[in-house]
C-alpha cells in the first residue's frame, strides 16, 4: 500500500516558505493531511463563503457493511443568506452527535485501532457545539497531533487582510494570504488548478506548486476498498503507523 505525491515547482527557492490553504473540512480525507504536512503554514479558509449546496465543510464519509455512509453535521441556513464559514451555526434540533457516534461504534468497533481513538470522539459528540468552525478545528487539532504533523495552523480570518470594500476570492485572496505570511511558494491541490490563475502568481513573484495525490488501497473492513474516505477510516483500521507507512512512498519532484 502507498500514496504517491508529486510537487511540481514552477520555480523553486532553497528554504522557500510554503503556504497551503483549504476550507476547514469536517473529519477530512487522508490527502488533506499530506497537503498540510508538506506546508510550512496551513491556512484554514474560514473567512470565505460557506457553500450553498453540499459541502465537505460539514460532512464526510465512512465505510459500512453496505458501502459508504455520509456523516453530516446539520447547519442553520434558512433566512441567513450568504454566510462565511466562521459564522455558520450548527442546527442542534437534530441529534447528529449521537448519530455520528453510534455509526462509528457500529461499523468500526472491531477495527484493530478503534480503542486508540474512540474516547476522543465520544467526548466530542457528547459536547454541545454552537459553531461549526469550533467543532471542525477541535477535531482537526487532535488529528494533527495524532499524525505528528508540525505545520503551523492559522485561520484566514486572523490575518487582517483588508479588501478596500471588495470581497477577495480565488487567486487574489490566495495571493494576499501568501503576502501576509511572507510566503515564497503556494501549494495547490491538483483540483485547485481549475480556478487558480497562474499568471497572477508569477506577476507578484510567487512560486506555484501543484500537489498530486494518488491513493493506493490500504486494509479496510467490509469488502472492497473505497478510496478517499474520512481519515478516521485509516486511523481505526491501520492506526498512526498506517499514515507513517504511506508517507514513505511520498515522492517530491522539483
Amino acid at each position: 500500500m502507498g500514496f504517491e505525491i508529486s510537487l511540481y515547482l514552477r520555480a523553486s527557492a532553497v528554504n522557500a516558505m510554503v503556504i497551503a490553504c483549504h476550507q476547514p473540512n469536517y473529519i477530512p480525507w487522508v490527502g488533506y493531511f499530506y497537503k498540510m504536512k508538506f506546508s510550512d503554514i496551513f491556512v484554514f479558509l474560514d473567512s470565505v463563503q460557506f457553500p450553498r449546496g453540499t459541502s465537505w465543510v460539514n460532512r464526510n464519509r465512512i465505510k459500512t457493511t453496505r458501502g459508504q455512509l455520509w456523516l453530516t453535521v446539520p447547519v442553520k441556513k434558512k433566512g441567513l443568506g450568504l454566510q462565511k464559514i466562521k459564522d455558520v451555526k450548527i442546527d442542534n434540533t437534530h441529534n447528529w452527535g449521537r448519530a455520528h457516534l453510534l455509526s462509528m461504534v457500529h461499523f468500526y468497533s472491531k477495527a484493530p485501532y478503534f480503542s486508540d481513538y474512540m474516547d476522543f470522539f465520544e467526548d466530542i459528540y457528547k459536547r454541545d457545539w454552537v459553531n461549526l468552525l469550533d467543532l471542525n478545528l477541535e477535531i482537526m487539532n487532535e488529528l494533527v497531533n495524532w499524525l505528528g504533523i508540525r505545520t503551523k495552523l492559522v485561520c484566514s480570518s486572523e490575518l487582517g487582510i483588508t479588501t478596500r470594500g471588495n470581497t477577495l476570492k480565488g487567486s487574489e485572496l490566495l495571493i494576499e494570504i501568501c503576502k501576509s505570511l511572507s510566503a515564497d511558494t503556494y501549494l495547490s491541490g491538483s483540483g485547485g488548478r481549475k480556478y487558480i490563475e497562474e499568471e497572477k502568481f508569477k506577476d507578484v513573484g510567487l512560486n506555484l506548486s501543484v500537489y498530486n495525490f494518488n491513493p493506493s488501497p490500504y486494509p479496510q473492513l467490509w469488502g472492497e476498498f473505497i478510496s478517499n474516505l474520512s481519515i478516521v477510516d485509516l486511523l481505526f483500521t491501520c492506526g498512526k503507523k498506517g499514515f507513517d507507512f504511506l508517507g514513505k512512498s511520498v515522492k517530491v519532484k522539483k
